[in-house]
Formats: structure tokens, C-alpha cells, sequence
């Protein structure tokens, strides 16, 4: 009963989810098989400021544009969004459609920005991943 529940509530943005913090995250960036990263947050936001190598899907369009996210469902994702709030019902979403390995960002874009790891702000470079939210 409980799965059916969350099924159809996956939007809610409070809970628990796997997670991962800013400096763990920057480590696992440089490694040879890095996470994806998908920024849910809106498109004025992600070109505001954004990890760099970052997809921009924003939460409100993402179960409607998940079949056009053509990832491993075997790899790594980090869902991010402004404060780790978000990004909770990205986690979920991802999980229930079969992603294996799916983690929020701890507290966001702002403990990304205070640990004052690189980002990447505009509009990006033509071919470069993004999405209008």
C-alpha cells in the first residue's frame, strides 16, 4: 500500500532520500565514471550559476521528459536543486522508473556554493545539454 502511495505522490518535497554532501560529490566528479548530474531546478536558476557538466531538466516537466533521458539506468545521478528540497521528488521519480543508483545533493546549491566549488553561469555553449523547465 505504502509503494502505491508513493507512486502517485513522488511531487512531495519532504522526506528522506540517499544523499550525497558538496566535497563527497566534487570527488566523485573526478573520477573516471563520474555521476550524472541533473539540476530539476528552473532554467533561469541552472544559467544563473551550475555545476559544471550538469543537465537541466526542472522538477515540474521531469516525469513528462523522462523518457527523452536517455541515461544508463545503471549509472550514478545526483539530482540538485536550490536547497535539497526539489530534488526529493527527483530522487523518487528516478527510482521508481528504474534508475539503481539515485542520490539529492545535500543542502543543494547553496552547500555547493559554500564550500565555493566551480560552477559554470549563462547560458551554455551550443550543443551543451539543457532543458526548458
Amino acid at each position: 500500500m505504502l509503494k502505491r502511495v508513493q507512486k502517485f505522490l513522488w511531487w512531495l518535497p519532504f522526506g528522506k532520500v540517499p544523499e550525497i554532501d558538496a566535497t563527497e560529490l566534487e570527488r566523485a566528479l573526478a573520477a573516471t565514471e563520474p555521476p550524472r548530474l541533473l539540476d530539476v531546478r528552473t532554467r533561469g536558476e541552472w544559467e544563473g550559476s551550475r555545476i559544471p557538466g550538469a543537465r537541466n531538466l526542472g522538477v515540474r516537466s521531469l516525469r513528462r521528459r523522462l523518457p527523452a533521458l536517455d541515461w544508463d539506468r545503471r549509472r550514478p545521478i545526483v539530482a540538485i536543486c536550490l536547497s535539497a528540497h526539489r530534488s526529493i521528488p527527483a530522487v523518487r521519480l528516478l527510482t521508481q522508473a528504474g534508475f539503481s543508483d539515485v542520490r539529492q545533493l545535500r543542502g543543494g546549491m547553496i552547500a555547493w556554493w559554500r564550500q565555493g566549488l566551480p560552477v559554470e553561469r549563462g547560458r551554455p555553449e551550443s550543443g551543451a545539454e539543457e532543458e526548458k523547465s
